[in-house]
């Protein structure tokens, strides 16, 4: 979860302050993160939502717009609720992703943790919230736009204390001298992994871990290649894809009677297969 709002209450239900963000809940597949103000208003196709009638209500509650029009629901912001809301300025890593790579990094609560490059931020939530509240991360980004953006964030996140992001272009210039021998997992994003790969190894612990994340097999294939050369062991390659399945209910008539005779009657098929038998093998 992201760090809670200086002032937020201690005791009971946490509950929604000036200045929060919070997760306008739509729908599964539509969430809109927001920032309090009580002179602000959201509006959407349900209706009109005064953020004033937000303040110290507990988070996850369903709301009422402006007459009674319809409702929504005001959520705490996780990292899962962010990486689903969040405005794009990159590419991003999604939940799949994300879980795969953290679990990977083995990364644990006070563990430093490099990361390049920061884009829109998806990650980088994340991997915060992996190593809190000891831990750190260092997130480089050579965009400056993207990189100041990407501060402005944390700080309204209240992650600021916990990531530090910095303007550089690691493929050319590699993770700073004063982080040598410092990191316990390092996470590369980059057009060109293999570039950084003497940079990342100097900065890593020695039984630290390099992650990559890559589109294509030929930056794979070279980044293998250079962390062989530069002492990396048990290397693995994952493809990691995420299938959603839909439900579909079909239905037939009756076995063996014509469609005119069953008088429109039809049954779901997991009632005929049970009642006849199943698959009416030999």
């Amino acid at each position: 979860m992201l760090q809670k709002a200086a002032d937020a209450s201690a005791t009971g239900p946490e509950t929604i302050q000036e200045g929060d963000l919070v997760i306008v809940y739509e729908r599964h597949d539509k969430m809109k993160p927001v920032y309090v103000n009580s002179t602000d208003k959201y509006t959407n196709r349900y209706g009109t939502f005064l953020h004033k009638d937000w303040i110290g209500v507990p988070f996850g509650s369903k709301v009422l717009g402006k007459g009674g029009s319809g409702f929504v629901h005001v959520l705490a912001a996780t990292s899962e609720l962010w990486t689903t809301s969040l405005p794009h300025r990159t590419q991003i890593l999604y939940l799949a992703d994300i879980s795969t790579v953290i679990n990977y990094l083995e990364l644990r609560p006070g563990c430093i943790v490099l990361e390049s490059g920061t884009g829109s931020g998806s990650l980088s939530h994340a991997l915060v919230r992996a190593v809190a509240p000891e831990g750190h991360v260092y997130s480089f980004e050579f965009h400056a736009g993207r990189a100041q953006l990407a501060r402005d964030e944390f700080k309204k996140h209240n992650l600021d204390e916990l990531i530090t992001c910095t303007l550089r272009d690691i493929e050319g210039e590699g993770f700073p001298e004063e982080l040598a021998g410092l990191a316990d997992g390092v996470f590369l994003d980059l057009p060109g992994p293999w570039k950084v790969v003497p940079s990342a190894a100097k900065s890593l612990r020695p039984d630290g871990v390099l992650c990559s994340f890559s589109p294509c097999i030929e930056q794979v294939q070279r980044t293998c290649v250079e962390m062989t050369k530069h002492g990396f062991k048990e290397i693995q390659t994952l493809e990691i894809l995420l299938r959603e399945y839909d439900l579909d209910r079909p239905v037939l008539t009756p076995f063996g009677v014509p469609p005119a005779a069953a008088n429109g009657v039809k049954r779901p098929f997991a009632d005929v297969s049970q009642e006849d038998g199943g698959d009416h093998g030999p």
